[in-house]
């Protein structure tokens, strides 16, 4: 992967990830993004705002079912390897 691959990843030009890499500070929302894409793997382009919305009401609403919705992706990811 180049720089312009990987930057681009995020929405972010090769200008901007060069000045981050020259040590200028990187916005919060930009390394949160970094984080998603490239550490847990979530390809952002398929993501809603919708999706986020499910996914705090559950949290808050139902934590029971959060918690068992997770222990089982967390099972499922486990038998994949």
């Amino acid at each position: 992967m180049n720089q312009v691959e990987f930057w681009t990843g995020i929405g972010v030009t090769q200008s901007s990830g060069s000045r981050y890499e020259s040590g200028y500070v990187m916005p919060r929302p930009t390394g949160e993004l970094l984080r998603l894409v490239y550490i847990e793997g979530i390809d952002v382009s398929q993501l809603t705002k919708m999706d986020f919305e499910i996914a705090q009401f559950i949290k808050q609403d139902h934590p029971d079912l959060y918690h068992s919705l997770q222990s089982e992706l967390r099972s499922k990811s486990a038998t994949t390897l």
